[in-house]
């Protein structure tokens, strides 16, 4: 199944050159643990990190070091219990709960292992849907949900159910419905753990090339070597702080915890 360049309006492409290079995502002295019967388990102690509009990265390691939970401390989908979060020079965790979700639906996109797709809607219904979380999608949001499908080659599925799709269709939707809303930061959680290595490595093309078309930080948290090696920037979640600095396929700016 192809899929063909998203091509943005010509004012779009021009806020987007703009944002490019950007500190767009700025973490400082993140810390999160949890009670347990003896002692409290650190999982992020101290983690500092700095991303510009268009960088790409893969957070590697073990089970267990916490990689989930700075995805979803990002997402805002969590509080760390200290240090601070700054996206687009908003600090979200200062907001109230109903403009924190706001914030979140606008600002950041999801990709799941999982896709969570709801069964009962068709694709253009999944896609569409953070645009209607707030209120009716508008005719532009509809437009682009159609373009976007397009790009990622499912228009001959656009009222297919999820359970009609494969698993890399159902990726396909998740990398749509994760840009419609035009997002500073997409976060991924294992996107490819559940797809064969042809297919994997398709939606690893297609992830970086609408991401890096449409400016936004791209934060992966993988197991794959591949999809790691694909991202412009790779660290290491040890010890509770993200290690190492290397460089992928692109070249990206990075900042190592000291």
């Amino acid at each position: 199944m192809a899929w063909r360049r998203f091509h943005l309006p010509r004012q779009f492409r021009k806020d987007i050159m703009a944002s490019s290079d950007i500190l767009r995502l700025r973490i400082n002295d993140l810390c999160k643990s949890f009670a347990t019967v003896d002692e409290p388990l650190v999982v992020l102690n101290r983690l500092s990190l700095e991303l510009s509009g268009g960088d790409s990265l893969a957070i590697v390691g073990p089970s267990g070091s916490g990689k989930s939970t700075l995805l979803q401390i990002i997402g805002t989908l969590d509080r760390p219990d200290s240090g601070t979060l700054i996206i687009d020079d908003t600090d979200p965790f200062s907001l109230n709960d109903k403009q924190l979700a706001k914030f979140r639906n606008s600002n950041i996109g999801f990709i799941f292992q999982d896709h969570h797709l709801l069964p009962q809607l068709n694709v253009l219904q999944n896609v569409l849907l953070p645009t209607i979380a707030f209120g009716k999608g508008t005719d532009d949001q509809v437009q682009r949900a159609h373009e976007l499908i397009e790009s990622v080659g499912m228009t001959d599925r656009i009222n297919h159910l999820p359970s009609e799709l494969s698993g890399g269709q159902k990726e396909r939707v998740a990398i749509a419905r994760s840009l419609v809303m035009s997002p500073s930061v997409i976060l991924a959680d294992e996107p490819t753990g559940n797809l064969d290595a042809n297919t994997a490595g398709e939606m690893t093309t297609l992830l970086l090339d609408l991401q890096k078309q449409f400016g936004a930080i791209l934060i992966a948290v993988t197991h794959s070597e591949t999809l790691a090696a694909s991202m412009s920037q790779q660290r290491e979640l040890v010890g509770g702080a993200l290690t190492g600095s290397s460089t992928g396929s692109s070249t990206g700016s990075s900042t190592t915890d000291q």
